[in-house]
Parts: C-alpha cells; sequence; structure tokens
C-alpha cells in the first residue's frame, strides 16, 4: 500500500495473490498456515519477482513452486534431473486435484503428444521437463507456443561445476531467462554452501533474484558416528535395536559392497534389496518402486540413489563408508525423517575410510584444481567425523549458518561427550617412525606396519626388513592397536599426516614438522576400545509386528488400533491405484485422524493435510475405518469435535539411546 493510504493497481494485485495462495494451501494441500519462508517466497514469486531457494529436505520447497504455478495464469515448468521420479511426483500432484505432467525420454511418441496437446490448450497447471529436453530447439518452440506460469529449477546446486552432484545440462538454463524475461524463475536446493549459492546465482543469469535461505537444521535427526569395527554387522545390530521394520537407505562407496550388504541383510531377515548403476535399467527402477511403495523396505545404494525421493517415513539414513563431502553427507541424511519424526542417520567411520578417500582423489582423472576441491570437501567432511563439539552445529557452521548455542543435545558428541586429551607426545611417536623409516631406510609403509614397529610386534614383515632394530620399535606399547589407528586417521584429518600412492603409504606434510620440533600441541579425542557387535537374533514377534510398533512409537497405546486400522486400508488403496501409500496420506496425517477421531466427512475436512480433493476421494473410505472399529474413540468417550485434538498423557520419546562407543 502507498504511502497516501490509497490502494494501487500493484498493491492490489499482491493483496489478492497473497490471499488466494493461502487459499489454494488450504484447498488443494490441506494446510492451514505456510511455514517459514514459505508465504514470503510464494508472495514474491506470484508478484512476478525471481527468487533463489536454499531450504532443507523436508522444508516445504515443491511448495514454493507449485502454489505460484496455481496462482497465476499459465502452466509451471519444473526443471528436474529426476526422470525417474516424475512419474510419481506428478501422481502425487493428479491425487490432489492438480492438473500434472511431464515429458521425458521414457515417453513414447504417443504419449508426448498428449502432453504437448495438454499444454498447448492449457490444461497443465504444473508439466515437469530434465534439463537436457530444454536444450531442444522443439522444446523450446513448444514453450513459446504457451502460456508460461513460472519456471521452477529444482536442485539447483546441480547447475555448480565444483558441487557434488553436478550436471552439465543445468548450465544452459540461463536461457530461460533471456527468452522469457518476464517469467519469474525460482531456483531451489537443499546443499548449497555460500560458494555454491554464489554460483547457483551467476550461472542461472538471476543477478536481481531475491535470496531466500531456511535454516539448515533439522532437529529431528540424531547425528551418529561410530568407529568401524565390522561395519555390516554393526549395521544389523543398529537396524535390529533400533529400526526393526523402518524404511531407510543404507550408503556404500562400491557398487560391491552395495551388492554384498544388501545380500546380508536379506540372509539375516531384513528385507533388503540393492540399487547402483551397475543393475540394468529395469532392476533399478523396480527396486526405486517397492522402496517407494512399500513398507519397511531396506534400500541397500551408491549414491546414484535418492535425488528427489520424497518418500516422507524414511527413519534412517546410515553410511557405511565415508561420504566425499559434507553436502553429499548433508543431502543424503536429509532424505530420513521428511515427515518431521525422529529419525537417525547413522554412519561407521575408520582408518582405511580415510586412507581410501585420499587414494580416489590422487588417482582421479580430475586436474589439479579439481583434486585440490576434492581434498577442500574431504578435509571438511573429515572435521566433522572427528570433532569433538556438537555435530549439527558443525554442519550448519559448514554452510555458513549459526550454529547451536547451547549445543543441539540430539547427536552423539552431545549426548555422550567424547574424552580429549593432550596427545602430543603420541603424535610425535608416531610421526617420528615415519621418519626414521623415510631417512633412515628409504621406505615408505602404511599404517599397519607403522603400527605393528610401535607396538614391538616382530611380525614376519617387521622381521624381513629389520624393523625390528629400529630405535622406535615398540615405543608405543601404551596403546593399543585400535587407539593407534585413532590416531593415525586423527593426524590425516589435521593435515599431520599424508597418505601417498597406489599402496597407500603414510608420509610426513609441511606441518609435521611442528609437531617434530614441539612447536605446537595436538589435542586428540580418546580412541575407544573396540566396540563390541551385538548377536541377539531378531526378536520372535512377525515382522508386520515389529513395522506396526515402529510406525506408532509416538502414539499412546489406545490409538495405535485405530492408526494401524488407517495405515491398512490405505495400503489396499495405494495398491489399487499403483502409487505409492504416501500418495494417499502421509503418517503425520493419519496421527492426527486417529487422535481426533472425526465423524463426519465434514470434520474430517479439518484435519491438517487432507484437502478438497482427497476429502471427496477418500472421506467416506476414512470415516468407514473409524466406524468399523468397536467403541468407537478411545475409552467410550465421545469422539471430540473436528479440529479439537484431545489432550492424551502422551509418553516422552525415549529420546537418549544406550551410550555409544565413541570415535
Amino acid at each position: 500500500m502507498g504511502g497516501t493510504g490509497v490502494m494501487t493497481e500493484a498493491d492490489a494485485t499482491e493483496t489478492l495473490g497473497e490471499s488466494e495462495a493461502l487459499a489454494t494451501l488450504h484447498r488443494v494441500f490441506g494446510y492451514d498456515a505456510f511455514r517459514g519462508e514459505q508465504e514470503a517466497i510464494i508472495e514474491h514469486v506470484v508478484a512476478g519477482g525471481d527468487a533463489v531457494v536454499l531450504m532443507p529436505t523436508g522444508g516445504g520447497k515443491s511448495l514454493c513452486y507449485q502454489i505460484p504455478a496455481l496462482v497465476r495464469p499459465g502452466t509451471g515448468v519444473v526443471v528436474s534431473p529426476l526422470i525417474a521420479l516424475m512419474q510419481d511426483q506428478v501422481d502425487a500432484l493428479r491425487a490432489l486435484g492438480v492438473r500434472a505432467g511431464f515429458m521425458n525420454s521414457t515417453q513414447d511418441f504417443d504419449e508426448r503428444r498428449v502432453v504437448e496437446a495438454e499444454f498447448l490448450a492449457g490444461e497443465l497447471d504444473v508439466i515437469y521437463l530434465a534439463p537436457e529436453r530444454l536444450r531442444l530447439e522443439t522444446t523450446l518452440d513448444l514453450l513459446s507456443r504457451g502460456k508460461i506460469s513460472v519456471f521452477a529449477i529444482d536442485e539447483a546446486h546441480c547447475v555448480a561445476q565444483w558441487g557434488h552432484d553436478f550436471r552439465p545440462d543445468y548450465l544452459a538454463l540461463s536461457l530461460l531467462g533471456e527468452r522469457w524475461p518476464d517469467v519469474p524463475r525460482i531456483a531451489l536446493t537443499a546443499t548449497a554452501t555460500r560458494a555454491t549459492h554464489k554460483e547457483i546465482t551467476q550461472r542461472l543469469a538471476m543477478p536481481t533474484a531475491r535470496h531466500f535461505e531456511a535454516s539448515f537444521d533439522r532437529p529431528n535427526i540424531q547425528y551418529r558416528i561410530v568407529p568401524k569395527a565390522d561395519p555390516k554387522k554393526q549395521l544389523l545390530s543398529f537396524l535390529r535395536e533400533e529400526h526393526a521394520g523402518d524404511a531407510g537407505i543404507v550408503y556404500c562407496l562400491s557398487r560391491n559392497s552395495v551388492e554384498k550388504t544388501a545380500e546380508f541383510l536379506s540372509r539375516n531377515g531384513v528385507e533388503a534389496v540393492p540399487y547402483h548403476a551397475g543393475l540394468d535399467s529395469g532392476t533399478r527402477a523396480a527396486h526405486q518402486s517397492r522402496f517407494l511403495r512399500e513398507e519397511g523396505l531396506v534400500v541397500v545404494a551408491t549414491i546414484a540413489f535418492g535425488m528427489g525421493i520424497d518418500k516422507p517415513d524414511v527413519r534412517f539414513v546410515a553410511h557405511l563408508d565415508l561420504p566425499k563431502s559434507v553436502e553429499g553427507y548433508y543431502q543424503e541424511t536429509g532424505r530420513a525423517g521428511r515427515d518431521g519424526l525422529p529419525s537417525t542417520a547413522w554412519m561407521a567411520y575408520g582408518l582405511q575410510d580415510v586412507v581410501q578417500q585420499r587414494k580416489m582423489i590422487q588417482g582421479s582423472e580430475g586436474d589439479e584444481a579439481f583434486r585440490r576441491r576434492a581434498a577442500a570437501h574431504l578435509d571438511s567432511m573429515l572435521a566433522l567425523c572427528e570433532t569433538v563439539q556438537c555435530r549439527r552445529s558443525q554442519l550448519l557452521a559448514y554452510f555458513g549458518q549459526d550454529p547451536h548455542t547451547p549445543a543441539c543435545g540430539n547427536c552423539d558428541t552431545c549426548l555422550a561427550p567424547p574424552e580429549t586429551a593432550d596427545g602430543t607426545v603420541v603424535a610425535q611417536k608416531l610421526l617420528s617412525t615415519v621418519v626414521r623409516l623415510q631417512r633412515e631406510r628409504g621406505q615408505k609403509f602404511g599404517a599397519g606396519q607403522i603400527i605393528d614397529i610401535l607396538l614391538g610386534r616382530r611380525t614376519a614383515k617387521v622381521i624381513q626388513f629389520d624393523h625390528d632394530q629400529l630405535s622406535v620399535f615398540g615405543i608405543g606399547e601404551e596403546l593399543a592397536e585400535s587407539e593407534w589407528r585413532g590416531v593415525v586417521r586423527q593426524l590425516l584429518a589435521q593435515g599431520l599426516l599424508a597418505v601417498e600412492g597406489e599402496y597407500g603409504t603414510l608420509v610426513l606434510t609441511e606441518e609435521s614438522g611442528t609437531v617434530l620440533r614441539r612447536e605446537r600441541e595436538v589435542p586428540l579425542r580418546k580412541e575407544p576400545p573396540k566396540p563390541t557387535v551385538s548377536r541377539s537374533s531378531s526378536s520372535s514377534s512377525s515382522r508386520g509386528d515389529r513395522k506396526a510398533k515402529a510406525a506408532a512409537a509416538d502414539l499412546p497405546q489406545e490409538l495405535v488400533p485405530a492408526f494401524e486400522a488407517l495405515r491398512s486400508w490405505r495400503a489396499e488403496q495405494a495398491k489399487e491405484q499403483g502409487v505409492p501409500a504416501y500418495v494417499i496420506f502421509h503418517d503425520a496425517t493419519l496421527r492426527e485422524i486417529a487422535t481426533v477421531w472425526p465423524t463426519s466427512v465434514e470434520g474430517l475436512g479439518g484435519i491438517s493435510g487432507v484437502g478438497e480433493k482427497k476429502l471427496a476421494t477418500y472421506g467416506e473410505g476414512v470415516i468407514g475405518v473409524l466406524a468399523s472399529l468397536d467403541g468407537g474413540a478411545p475409552g467410550g468417550a465421545p469422539a471430540p469435535a473436528a479440529g479439537e485434538a484431545p489432550d492424551p498423557d502422551w509418553p516422552e520419546m525415549d529420546a537418549e539411546p544406550e551410550p555409544e562407543d565413541w570415535i
């Protein structure tokens, strides 16, 4: 509104767009209010402005372009690299009553012609396109003949050449602003450092865009890193004890490791499937489809899996190998807990991870600048693994955001703070051993031989090279082997040691001399004893019972039967329609339905996540499920009115696990 107090035409348009956006949120998506920055972003784009949006996974990025596409005249064009998931994304929108379609290489000629005709006739609210399709003049010509409401560039970090997931086709997307200067553009990502953020803006040619940055904090995710002993067995123990029957993702570095881990889990009673680029496309599609549509399935995968997965009830993400960067780690762990419920990011990490990653960087085909950037990414990842401070604070600081004050209380270093000590003398002993080998013998060895020398072990290899004659032989008997491996790992992380060559030999760095000359102290976290792996067998209860317990863990016992009945009904609906269960309703919506216990379709309309289309499609079915339960609402009490949730004595979640053995 202008200073004269008279509403201008522009003010009226903005006010109309703002109110229409909120009405659309309620009518289509079933929510009464926007979250965080959503309202400001949507208001800006509806008014015709460009925007660059950094928002964590599960923060509601999709609404930031879906609502402008529905409010503004024309069709919203969503650029997404996720060809394999476009059908699921379109199915989810259609279930809400949104007229959605996609065009990609999986369609035949006739299917594409139908979508093109719908677009030109103005019969689509949203259309999804892969970035490579926008390099075709035929696609650009098609878009020129239709009315476009907004361009949304999803997974925008893919445009950053130094990012963790660069896609060359994204570099051509700057032409959108040149060819359609009057159509607002919104670039969105869940993963970007300050440098990547700047590169997104430059490469997409969005100099006047308004920037929105939500907090990257995911408070419902518990971050934990454990010392690697027998990683597959550690993983099995973690799943049995904390996530029995839950859906989750396990990341491994190699295809071979993926296959072996999936087979190991399946053999031990955990339903798991592999996913990597070496599998044929049909197998990958089938496994991805099962993960989206089934409950409680575990996918063991390389990083080829997960981007754009909209499954809200992924309860854990586990890493059996060290991610290459903090960006990659954050994006991968962010696939857990999109529904806001408690979830776990668990990783087993050891010395061999560090050595392997260093070797991969040295042997990469990139130029020296690439190797330097890769090494910097790895250094940041190692700093996160080795920190004695709050891991969440370290993550936020990496992305240029304010750390938690006080510490978060929901990561391993907060729940059981690690012990630290002055490790200068220990570091000097290890570095001196490397010096003796290199300078006195002209030899280079890996960590195993160096630790054997420090421990005074007369192994065949030690005797072969007369290493038992070195002055440093046996000077490190005060530490166990696992502790020495921890020292090596931490010195690598601090840049006081380096890995060299095909065999991963250890060599000194420029900084090593400062320690040997006693010019600096070396703080080290205390390495715990080698962790024991639980070998307990799975519970005698059925898999279905375990899944039910996991899914309803935060509900009062008297509400569990209603929740489970609703889940069974949802599963039937999803199977009939061939869509993931969450397309029908999210677990969070079913929990609220079980809690409020509406007795009419009108009452159901007050539940968060139930829009007009879903109310019309599923309303009678949901009320029928509740009506079929004996005794009605829990305790025989009258069901509360719509929107009036009862106030039961909610049991508190057991947020603090058993103490861990920390790295």
